[in-house]
C-alpha cells in the first residue's frame, strides 16, 4: 500500500552499557518493540563494537536484517547520532540502506584443523611471540611477496578502513569503491612495501614460513585461530549485510571526515 512504512516491525538490541540500558528504558512505550525472529529491522543501542557483534550474530544464525543503530557509546562510525525528541520509527523509514559484504577467512592450523570465520572489519594476522612473522602473500593464487617480515598483515574490507587499518597507516577507502586493503603491520622487510589497494573480486592467501618457530594467530574482527599454517581471505558475496543511515550522515560521509581529522 502507498505511504505504509517500509519497516513496521522493529527489534530492539541493546549493549549492557549504562548509556545504551538507559536509552532503552526511554524507548520501551515509544514502539511496539518484537522479538528479532518476527522483526523488519533491528534498532542496536550501543557502539561500534555492540554493533559488530550484532551483525555477526546475525551472520552466525543466518537471520539477517537491516540494522540501524543508535550511537550510545564512543565513537560511532557505524551508528546514528541519538536525538532524544521525533518518532524512531520515522527515522528508519527514512534512512538510507546500505550494503555491506564481510570477508570470508579459511584458516588452517597447523594440525590440519579447518576454520571459517566472517569479518566486517578486517582479518589480520599477528605474531604469537617476540619473534616476528614470516609470511609468503599470495594474491589469485600467484605469489606477490615471498617472506614478508612483519608483526602481522591484514586485509580490510572499505568500511573497516578506518579501524585497525588505519592505524596501520593502511589507506581509507570509499565505501563503494569494490576494493580491499592489503596492510602491513610494522614490516621489517620488504622496508619499503606499504601495502596494496586489491579488487574486491581477489583472493588474498597467507602461508607462514617456519610456524613452529615463528607461530601466527589470524583474527577475524573479534574470533582468533591461532597457530595457522595457511589463510585464505575473499568477500563473502553470499551474507551481504544491510545498515540503514540517516540521510545525509552516512558511512561515505564519515569516511571522508576521517581522511580530515588529526
Amino acid at each position: 500500500m502507498a505511504g505504509q512504512p517500509q519497516f513496521e516491525r522493529l527489534a530492539l538490541a541493546i549493549s549492557n552499557t549504562a548509556l545504551a540500558q538507559d536509552t532503552a528504558r526511554a524507548l520501551q512505550d515509544a514502539h511496539d518493540w518484537v522479538p528479532q525472529e518476527k522483526a523488519d529491522a533491528v534498532v542496536a543501542l550501543g557502539g561500534d563494537g555492540f554493533m559488530l557483534q550484532t551483525l555477526h550474530r546475525m551472520l552466525d544464525s543466518g537471520n539477517i536484517l537491516p540494522v540501524y543503530g543508535v550511537n550510545r557509546g564512543t565513537m560511532g562510525f557505524l551508528m546514528n547520532k541519538h536525538r532524544p525528541k521525533g518518532a524512531l520509527i520515522d527515522r528508519v523509514n527514512k534512512s538510507r540502506p546500505v550494503g555491506i559484504s564481510p570477508l570470508r577467512m579459511e584458516a588452517v592450523t597447523q594440525d590440519g584443523e579447518h576454520r571459517v570465520e566472517c569479518a566486517l572489519n578486517e582479518v589480520s594476522l599477528l605474531r604469537e611471540t617476540r619473534q616476528t612473522a614470516k609470511i609468503e602473500i599470495l594474491v589469485d593464487d600467484r605469489t606477490r611477496i615471498e617472506e614478508l617480515v612483519a608483526d602481522g598483515v591484514l586485509v580490510a574490507t572499505p568500511a573497516g578502513s578506518t579501524a585497525y587499518n588505519l592505524s596501520a597507516n593502511g589507506p581509507i577507502l570509499p565505501l563503494d569503491s569494490q576494493l580491499l586493503a592489503l596492510t602491513p603491520i610494522s614490516a621489517f622487510r620488504p622496508r619499503r612495501w606499504r601495502g596494496a589497494i586489491l579488487p574486491d573480486r581477489a583472493r588474498v592467501t597467507f602461508r607462514i614460513n617456519e610456524p613452529a618457530k615463528r607461530p601466527v594467530a589470524a583474527v577475524a574482527d573479534q574470533k582468533e585461530v591461532r597457530d595457522v599454517a595457511e589463510v585464505h581471505v575473499e568477500i563473502a558475496r553470499d551474507s551481504e549485510l544491510t545498515l540503514l543511515f540517516d540521510k545525509g550522515h552516512s558511512l561515505d560521509e564519515r569516511i571522508v571526515a576521517e581522511q580530515f581529522m588529526g
